[in-house]
């Protein structure tokens, strides 16, 4: 037996034992505020949070927060804007708000789809980017993001955690150097 049949034989011999779906399944308790958690996680990557109670309160909150020449440009898809003709037509754009279907507590993740967005590009090609969750919609870990997105049917999804961010090997931090300058999550409550 040569020396390679030897390590594929040992590494064949310690192969982990099959597992049920019921017992990959991991419990995870939930004793702790999750929107505590997901704010403060958030606000330490670099990202802002504001808590309204209802979504009228959005563009008076955010004209108080954002810089004024800012709110010049706001593309809401939620206000009936169509598909862009290309990712370049969004260049632009100043402030994208867009409403995202949940947001992760341990990590400070806010999942998106491409459900609500005029173009995959338009959370990356923003300057400031607003996202929209209910507080409802936070859940502890991402195990429980992973199973709410499972079997779920969409084109694009992708998780966003603060704003676009590098660093270089001499440790300067660099906001907004590939993607957007601000990320804010909007929590409404009703």
């Amino acid at each position: 037996m040569s020396s390679r049949e030897r390590i594929l034989s040992r590494v064949k011999a310690n192969q982990p034992g099959s597992h049920t779906e019921s017992e990959k399944k991991i419990n995870v308790t939930n004793d702790f505020d999750v929107v505590a958690m997901f704010r403060e996680t958030l606000v330490s990557i670099g990202g802002s949070v504001v808590e309204i109670t209802h979504e009228s309160e959005i563009i008076d909150k955010l004209s108080t927060l954002l810089p004024a020449r800012a709110v010049t440009n706001v593309l809401n898809p939620n206000d009936g804007h169509k598909k862009a003709g290309r990712p370049h037509d969004l260049q632009n754009t100043d402030v994208a708000i867009l409403r995202a279907e949940f947001g992760v507590a341990e990590n400070g993740a806010i999942w998106i789809t491409d459900s609500t967005m005029i173009d995959r590009a338009l959370p990356f090609i923003c300057l400031h980017l607003v996202l929209v969750i209910r507080k409802s919609e936070i859940v502890p870990t991402m195990h429980e993001a992973y199973e709410k997105i499972a079997g779920a049917r969409y084109e694009f999804g992708t998780f966003i955690a603060g704003p676009s961010k590098t660093a270089d090997i001499e440790q300067s931090l660099v906001l907004g150097a590939h993607g957007a300058k601000t990320m804010t999550c909007v929590i409404v409550s009703a």
